[in-house]
């Protein structure tokens, strides 16, 4: 029976019912949907709706039917089910009989739906920091395992200066401590309870609606049932920080792949993660690579999807909203499986630190140290800057480095310039010499790994703290 079925005397199209079924997709929300219910159910036993014998057999059916969710997927496969709503009402009355109808009494597919997935997003965004974490972890590990080896940051994707390979991997944990912040920050508003709402105007019960929200961890409850019916900005939000995310796994994943490259030789690829060529012997491929910088276009395409989707519609609640739950449950999906891929990547890939090493004495990356060293002797930056690149441009001539012209060729384009302008283009008087919060110097990147590991320790603390 149709949970809507009384008004009308036609049938659906066949094809047309197929076709707007959501319960192939929203059966993933079934463990939500049946804490919900529960809660509801409970309040309508606050309420005298329910008898403490029906609230029983109620609760004990929502149980089986969890139990056999568990246990068979095959169980998931109906039919008939329009949606999840509709799925647990049926399965509810073949187990406890007519009683099942009654949990339906004060509320709406409108509001269920919108607790549905407030709960669904809530428990993906607590998986996803927990994995951020992991994530942070291992790169944080090879931080600390690069050690003092040095190699060159690029802007324009041309040598600029040398940083230490850990100042590097640090980047990285910036991006990912603020994509987990981001995600702490959208579930305030995501852990908020509409139950109570009704269809669009309130339910018709007298509801315990703080009741129930406490009952499902939920901070507080929606203050307009209008907005609570139709609002899914929880949902845009939180999977534009999916997008977000994919954004950053996607520049990692560019990096790795450049530095992968014989070109650059900077990154041994992991076999295990690794692809051949069918025609091609000497291949190896960098498959997850590509493939996570492949799916930041789906997650982002996801998120077009539920921009235009929602762009237009009236208030309250329209079936267009139904195509939301797609978008949302394939970029969570995703990100998901994505995390610990990278993570497990992450600590098997080798670097080549004598490479890398090699590659920060030339390219003229120790310029600006060069120039420094003229404005520590009291020259205006502008005119150091132009000095030392006159020099460069002599070195070019030449096919050499700055180190080495000779000291009479220096001081003719500067007098300043004495025996000890040499010691200051090594790489390590070069990294020194980045002596500031945030900067390569080494003590700074010690502090600031030790800053990382306190910020990755607090958020695996904050996480257990919501379990």
């Amino acid at each position: 029976m149709k949970m809507w079925a009384g008004r009308f005397r036609q049938p659906l199209d066949p094809a047309f019912e197929r076709w707007q079924r959501s319960f192939p997709f929203d059966r993933r929300l079934l463990p939500y949907e049946i804490a919900a219910s529960r809660a509801h159910a409970r309040a309508l036993k606050s309420a005298g709706i329910l008898s403490s014998p029906e609230l029983i057999s109620i609760l004990q059916g929502l149980d089986q039917i969890a139990e056999q969710a568990a246990s068979s997927p095959a169980f998931l496969h109906d039919d008939e089910a329009e949606d999840v709503h509709h799925f647990i009402e049926k399965q509810l009355v073949a187990i406890i009989g007519d009683v099942g109808y009654k949990l339906h009494t004060g509320r709406s597919r409108n509001e269920q739906i919108a607790t549905d997935l407030r709960l669904y997003v809530r428990a993906s965004i607590d998986d996803l920091r927990l994995k951020i974490a992991d994530w942070i972890d291992a790169l944080l590990s090879r931080a600390e395992q690069a050690g003092s080896a040095a190699m060159p940051a690029y802007t324009h994707l041309q040598h600029a200066e040398p940083v230490l390979i850990s100042h590097w991997l640090l980047a990285y944990v910036e991006m990912f401590l603020r994509d987990a912040e981001r995600l702490a920050d959208c579930r305030k508003r995501v852990n908020v309870c509409p139950l109570g709402s009704g269809a669009v105007a309130g339910t018709t019960v007298a509801l315990d609606r703080r009741g129930i929200a406490e009952e499902l961890g939920f901070d507080g409850i929606s203050v307009n049932s209008i907005d609570a019916t139709s609002d899914r900005d929880f949902v845009l939000e939180f999977v534009n920080a999916l997008t977000t995310i994919a954004l950053h796994l996607s520049r990692w994943a560019e990096e790795m792949i450049i530095f992968s490259s014989q070109e650059f030789g900077f990154v041994h690829l992991p076999e295990a993660y690794s692809t051949g060529s069918s025609a091609l012997p000497q291949k190896q491929n960098p498959d997850l690579l590509e493939l996570v910088r492949g799916k930041t276009a789906r997650i982002a395409g996801d998120q077009t999807t539920l921009l235009i989707a929602l762009k237009g519609l009236p208030l309250a609640y329209n079936k267009d909203l139904q195509e939301t739950q797609e978008p949302l449950f394939d970029a969570n999906e995703a990100t998901l499986a994505v995390i610990p891929l990278v993570t497990i990547f992450m600590k098997s890939v080798e670097f080549d630190y004598a490479r890398m090493q090699k590659a920060t004495e030339s390219g003229f990356v120790n310029a600006w140290a060069a120039a420094t060293y003229l404005v520590q002797r009291g020259v205006p930056f502008r005119l150091a800057h132009e000095q030392i690149g006159h020099a460069v441009q002599l070195c070019i001539e030449r096919n050499c480095e700055l180190q080495d012209l000779k000291l009479h060729e220096l001081q003719e384009i500067n007098p300043a310039v004495d025996q000890d302008f040499y010691s200051c283009l090594s790489p390590s008087s070069v990294l020194a010499i980045h002596d500031v919060p945030g900067g390569t110097a080494p003590a700074r990147v010690q502090k600031a790994m030790k800053e990382a590991r306190e910020k990755v320790n607090l958020l695996r603390e904050n996480m257990h703290a919501h379990a």
